[in-house]
């Protein structure tokens, strides 16, 4: 304690120099934790995003996320409706669930032939119930701007909603709405007729329903199914929604799990290429993961499956991650070796001024070590009083922005959100930046410590 008091008594005789030393550690470690508190956010969005469409983790058949795609029927998992029973009667999985909900991925190629134009999509079959309530999934407090339902709540089972691009391509824009969107020319009703092929078009009017609206909304789809032969339904767009990725956006069209399997698989036994579950906490995912193998392996090991995790199935979530984390340390390094070099000068300088002082205290019997002693504590003070003052700082610049009501547009959303900073509550990094400044300002103090302990007494007492 006698070494701390006369460390701090040391720097409040410099005070100017102090200050100047302590500014420059509170800045460092305020814009750490500032944009640590600012990638957090970014890294907590994206999960969100990931996690309420496709959940944390999905059960598929083996290979399927690899080759399925091309051709799913051959890698549906049959009976999916026992498997989803015996997970949700799970003692162990059932207190970390939110949902557990089937999806079916199929392909094929969406037609509006009353305009005379298709294109291929890529479609997505759900459960409309526990969509929406994956939807509500905000582990991390995100300000919410609706209740989370989504377009297809409340429809028939005809009904779809399609990607901007989509709906461009089938020149859909005036009837949907579609804002920045002119469509091209638009070809007469007798072109269109003679542009659709004779077995299509044969297709959609025997699947048209008798009371299929008129309002310019409808369309068919083409896919083909289990037996590898065509099948068409005819579907009613009620909306269409930017997807936030142009490529995905030329391709979605989301529709009924029980309409996609009928394209699929016709009067068959309907299948699904994923089951989806979504947790109570990211934080489960491994626990989950290690249980649903168990079970798998034991009550369903006659199917090859296998579990993919969120972080696998979405790998721009982890590029973004990593781009942040290295970003992160780029400038945690540069703020480091900043102070690294502000409080060694500090320190050399003080040595320098008390070399007199120094050879004093060793000629009335302070060892070296005590020396060293002195000068690593003042480092050390340097560090606390700056790591705190940066803490606070950090703190409350994050609340005037998180306050400011601030708006920007993340990767991968198609509208603007509260620009947050994530400080207060994130112990990791708060901790981790304090005691990295410490650490960088004790290393600072070391070697002119050194110096100054390794000072011969005569030479120190006859300094000038």
């Amino acid at each position: 304690m006698k070494t701390f008091s006369l460390a701090l008594r040391n720097l409040l005789r410099n005070r100017r120099r102090s200050l100047t030393t302590l500014l420059a550690m509170i800045v460092g470690a305020g814009a750490i934790l500032v944009f640590g508190g600012y990638s957090r956010d970014i890294t907590y969005g994206l999960q969100t995003g990931y996690v309420q469409r496709s959940g944390h983790l999905q059960i598929q058949h083996k290979d399927y996320f690899l080759y399925g795609s091309g051709n799913p029927t051959a890698y549906g998992i049959a009976g999916y409706d026992k498997i989803i029973a015996a997970i949700k009667a799970d003692p162990e999985l059932s207190p970390m669930l939110t949902v557990v909900t089937p999806t079916l991925q199929l392909g094929g190629i969406a037609g509006n032939f009353a305009a005379g134009v298709s294109r291929t999509v890529l479609g997505t079959g759900v459960v409309v119930e526990n969509q929406n309530v994956m939807r509500k999934w905000n582990d991390y407090q995100f300000p919410r701007r609706n209740n989370g339902e989504g377009p297809l709540t409340g429809t028939a089972e005809d009904a779809v909603v399609i990607g901007n691009g989509v709906a461009r391509v089938l020149q859909l824009c005036a009837p949907l709405q579609v804002k920045d969107c002119q469509n091209a020319h638009i070809v007469k009703s007798d072109e269109a007729g003679k542009a659709a092929p004779d077995d299509i078009a044969a297709l959609s009017a025997q699947e048209t329903p008798a009371d299929a609206k008129s309002d310019g909304t409808r369309i068919e789809m083409l896919a083909a199914n289990a037996h590898g032969a065509p099948n068409v339904a005819s579907l009613n767009v009620v909306k269409a929604e930017d997807q936030g990725v142009k490529e995905f956006d030329d391709l979605f069209i989301g529709m009924h799990l029980e309409q996609a399997q009928r394209l699929v698989y016709g009067g068959a036994a309907p299948q699904v290429t994923a089951i989806v579950l979504q947790l109570q906490h990211t934080g489960q995912m491994p626990a989950a993961r290690a249980r649903l193998e168990q079970l798998l392996a034991s009550s369903f090991k006659d199917q090859p499956l296998e579990i993919q995790e969120f972080t696998t199935l979405n790998p721009f979530y982890g590029q973004s991650i990593g781009m942040f984390a290295a970003l992160f340390s780029f400038i945690a390094v540069l703020i480091g070796a900043i102070v690294l070099f502000t409080v060694g000068n500090t320190m050399s300088m003080a040595v320098v001024e008390r070399t007199v002082e120094i050879g004093t205290l060793r000629a009335i019997g302070l060892r070296r070590n005590g020396i060293r002693r002195l000068f690593i504590c003042e480092g050390l003070l340097l560090g606390v009083i700056g790591a705190a003052l940066g803490v606070l700082i950090a703190l409350g610049i994050a609340y005037t922005i998180n306050h400011a009501g601030l708006t920007w547009l993340p990767p991968g959303r198609v509208e603007p959100v509260p620009l947050t900073v994530r400080v207060w509550g994130e112990t990791r990094l708060i901790v981790g930046t304090a005691i990295g400044l410490m650490v960088v300002a004790i290393l600072s103090a070391f070697l002119p410590a050194s110096r100054a302990a390794k000072m011969n007494i005569v030479d120190a007492l006859r300094h000038v």
